[in-house]
């Protein structure tokens, strides 16, 4: 009898069918969450499709004074997709919004600036189309970190340069106005529609969404007219409260 190999064998086999049903188990869970994803996407294609097509009225008149600044956040990848970013752009002109910051957190849209610009005011200057003229911003993480890292020096040669002076505890009113002389004080977005895998800002600069709403809209792939409408009739209809 062989009291080494019998016991090894029978855990080699204990082993291999623990394994099957961890994978069997992994793929059932992976179909149950792909049937899940599927049914909420065609849920949110149909709820797109009613509010663009006027079906829901509660969509119809939007209260843009609220929107002054929106802001898109791309993920970087997906921010290559120039003509899906450009057809983005059209349905937000469609809207009214007259300012709109555009951010990917390595840049690809600042570098495609020109090209977007292009594309975007010959659809608006054309015969047949009649958009509203709309302001842009193109922004990077590499801003957010070259506005903190001058607006730190700033600061430092202020109040540390000379080792008589008073040593003050910075907080947010000493950053904004470092920013602010340093030309970096850019305008706030009211609301910030976000496009990507991840349900985060990616990197957008921190003192810039002190009081931004911010709303995951999905993939840029599965962008939808009806979602923004939604989204932005959502916002209007929010009560902020900005503190003491």
């Amino acid at each position: 009898m062989d009291l080494v190999g019998g016991p090894q064998k029978i855990l080699h086999k204990i082993s291999l069918n623990d394994h099957m049903i961890l994978l069997l188990l992994w793929h059932i869970l992976h179909l149950i969450l792909k049937v899940i994803y599927f049914v909420w996407e065609k849920i949110r294609a149909i709820e797109s499709y009613l509010i663009a097509n006027g079906i829901v009225k509660t969509y119809e008149d939007l209260n843009l004074d609220r929107v002054k600044y929106l802001g898109i956040v791309v993920d970087s990848d997906e921010a290559r997709e120039t003509s899906k970013v450009i057809e983005l752009l059209e349905w937000i002109s469609d809207i009214g919004v007259k300012k709109v910051c555009l951010y990917d957190r390595e840049g690809v849209l600042k570098k495609s600036k020109e090209l977007l610009l292009e594309k975007f005011d010959s659809m608006e200057n054309s015969e047949t189309n009649h958009k509203r003229k709309m302001d842009f911003e193109f922004v990077s993480i590499v801003d957010g970190k070259e506005a903190v890292a001058k607006a730190a020096n700033l600061l430092y040669k202020k109040y540390y340069s000379d080792p008589n002076s008073e040593k003050p505890f910075f907080t947010e009113t000493y950053l904004t106005e470092a920013l602010r002389i340093l030309g970096s004080n850019e305008q706030d977005p009211d609301l910030i529609l976000i496009y990507g895998p991840t349900r985060c800002h990616l990197g957008f600069p921190a003192w810039r969404i002190r009081y931004t709403e911010m709303v995951h809209m999905g993939s840029l792939k599965n962008k939808k007219f009806g979602l923004i409408l939604k989204a932005i009739n959502k916002y209007t209809k929010v009560k902020q409260n900005y503190g003491s």
